[in-house]
């Protein structure tokens, strides 16, 4: 009977704990960390990335959250010694968050506006050339986070529904991109901190 008492309590437990962490006036940290390198053997052709996008968000409310996300995003693309791609952009993401009903697994679905200043360096046989651009977009998310404990949600969601406009300032020139990506067998991963 113990037993059963003290595993009842530690649920009703996790319980409350999970249902803390989206409650109005809370805040979630997280963000994105990432970093390539690819050289294909016996050539000069490489690739290099490297970004850092942190998030934060405020519950304005029980299970809705609003937030940003500001980072950098920088890539270099070599085909030889002498020609060369690269590209630089400050970005900034802001969102609103609504989580489904209480517990330790909950769906979400996030409306993002990601938007990205910068510019592409290209060098070819040492003449340098370079073109500013901005990029808006809209995206809807679906995902699902779990809370193992009071402070920690992971995090797993599609790019879902999204629409970008690319305008290249240099060239004047834009591009509209619309799409879905649903694909669930290349989701985003990621840990949430909730205080």
């Amino acid at each position: 009977m113990k037993k059963a008492l003290l595993t009842l309590a530690a649920i009703a437990g996790l319980t409350i704990a999970a249902n803390a962490q989206t409650e109005k006036g809370k805040i979630m940290v997280g963000g994105q960390v990432g970093f390539q390198t690819s050289k294909v053997k016996d050539t000069d052709l490489k690739d290099n990335s490297f970004s850092i996008n942190p998030t934060v968000g405020y519950f304005v409310s029980d299970n809705w959250a609003v937030g940003t996300g500001v980072g950098y995003d920088w890539s270099k693309n070599e085909t030889n010694k002498e020609n060369s791609t690269k590209r630089d952009a400050f970005q900034v993401s802001p969102f609103v968050r609504k989580y489904s009903a209480n517990g330790p697994l909950r769906f979400f679905a996030q409306l993002s506006v990601p938007m990205s200043w910068g510019k592409t360096t290209t060098e070819v046989a040492s003449v340098k050339s370079e073109s500013k651009f901005e990029n808006y977009g809209v995206e809807l998310a679906p995902g699902m986070a779990y809370f193992p404990t009071s402070k920690i949600g992971i995090e797993l969601k599609v790019r879902g529904l999204y629409y970008n406009h690319n305008n290249n300032k240099t060239a004047d020139r834009s591009t509209n991109t619309f799409g879905l990506d649903a694909n669930s067998l290349a989701p985003t991963l990621g840990v949430q901190f909730h205080f």
